[in-house]
């Protein structure tokens, strides 16, 4: 696609911010969905088996790093569906600065679409697990989804930056910040 007729702006979030996000979110999560589980569901810790304690403890952990994997995976997943070269236009990474991994698509998609991928890990690892927890009373799912509702603060601060801009209009992801460029039609050059 040509740009020529867009004007491209830079639009980016405070990563030391959304980490403040994520606990205001973590607590939304929480209010929203661990305070119906307790009235439904009560509350009772598990049972410590002391032979199996360091495997116990262990698992969340690492369900908890690969769950950040797969957070990064989902993005990529779903801008390579909309990027017109696929996964080719995905490229994954870390901000050195905040250890904070990341997805970055190559390619400036429509806005639709961007919010889409944007939101996909949000849904898919943190609110659906999260209503399955309550569902069926299961706290470790409950407790994941919380963990990854909350850990979507910077999606969440991007889309609420994002979902004002026209339909028609672009958005690429920034290579090196957390933000984007948006392309808006230049109406002077049409």
């Amino acid at each position: 696609m040509d740009f020529d007729h867009f004007v491209k702006e830079k639009k980016t979030i405070d990563l030391a911010k959304a980490n403040l996000e994520a606990i205001k979110y973590l607590l939304f999560f929480m209010a929203v969905f661990a305070i119906p589980f307790y009235f439904i569901w009560g509350f009772q810790l598990p049972k410590i088996n002391t032979d199996y304690l360091i495997i116990k403890a262990l698992t969340p952990l690492i369900v908890l790093l690969l769950g950040i994997v797969v957070h990064e995976l989902i993005h990529g997943l779903f801008f390579a569906l909309y990027a017109s070269k696929g996964i080719k236009s995905i490229k994954f990474g870390i901000l050195w600065k905040s250890l904070t991994p990341y997805c970055h698509c190559k390619e400036p998609l429509k806005i639709k679409h961007y919010i889409i991928a944007l939101l996909a890990p949000l849904l898919i690892l943190g609110i659906i697990p999260s209503i399955i927890g309550l569902a069926i009373g299961n706290g470790f799912l409950l407790i994941l989804g919380i963990f990854f509702s909350s850990a979507a603060a910077g999606d969440l601060m991007i889309y609420f930056l994002i979902r004002k801009e026209s339909p028609d209009d672009y958005v690429q992801d920034h290579p090196s910040e957390a933000g984007y460029y948006i392309f808006r039609k230049n109406k002077a050059k049409n």
